[in-house]
Formats: C-alpha cells, structure tokens, sequence
C-alpha cells in the first residue's frame, strides 16, 4: 500500500511540475480560437494545418522556431491569405513552448495525421533557441517547406 501510494504521489508531483500545454495556449486563442480554426483572413487555423507542417521535413523544427521568434508576411492555409504577423514567444521556458506545441499538435487529432509523431520536448526547444532568427527569417524557413 506504501509503494502505491508513493507511485502515485510521485508520479502526480512530476504532473503537476510539467507545463500544462492547454492552460498556456489560452494566450494563442485570442487569435487562433480555442478550437484551432482561427479567423479567417486574421489568423489562420492551426487545427488541420500542423499536421501538413509536421509532414514535411523540417516541419518540426519550423513549429518551434514560429514559438521562439514569431513569424512576419504573406502566407496562405487552406487556400485563404493572411498577412500578418505573429509575435515570438521565446520568452517562456523550453517546457512551456514544448507543451502548447505538443497542445496544437494533439487537441484536434493532427498527430494521428502524421505518421510515427512523437511528443515535443524541451530539450528540442532549447537547442533551437541557440539560433535566433527575426519573424521574416522564420517566413523564409516556412517557405522552404514548401508551404505557401
């Protein structure tokens, strides 16, 4: 019974210390929506769309760089054109940017889009913080992507 009950207030400490991912994303849905469609013409979707950018090579990556730096100019998702920007966040921690990433990439089923995804994480966060980049560099990743 002492090994249970250890099992789980442990395991429910190491719950309480990681960054709650949905919690943090409140500060994203004023523009992307609570439910990931965004506003047409305003912000675009990230429900649907994370999993075409997680497809691609370098997808990854390019997630966490939008988290770090932001992202500045003309874009398009789902056939509809945006010009704006979004401001860089890379002043929470590696785990915080890692959780609303691993949040948009779990909460409306892109991950089961995308085969073999796994969790991001902040050790991934932290070794592209080394290298900053401004919003319109991280468009210019965006577009070597392949995405419009």
């Amino acid at each position: 019974m002492k090994r249970t009950l250890m099992a789980f207030l442990l395991l429910g400490g190491l719950a309480l210390a990681q960054a709650d991912g949905a919690k943090l994303y409140a500060q994203c849905a004023g523009c992307h929506q609570a439910n990931g469609q965004g506003i047409p013409g305003a912000f675009p979707p990230l429900a649907g769309h994370v999993a075409e950018i997680l497809s691609k090579q370098g997808g990854r990556e390019f997630l966490i760089q939008v988290m770090l730096w932001g992202l500045q100019g003309s874009t398009e998702v789902k056939g509809m054109k945006y010009n704006g920007a979004m401001p860089g966040f890379n002043g929470l921690k590696d785990e915080e940017i890692a959780a609303i990433l691993n949040h948009i990439a779990t909460a409306w089923g892109d991950d089961k889009k995308v085969q073999g995804f796994k969790p991001f994480t902040a050790a991934e966060v932290k070794a592209l913080r080394e290298k900053k980049l401004t919003p319109q560099q991280v468009l210019a990743e965006r577009q070597k992507l392949g995405l419009k």
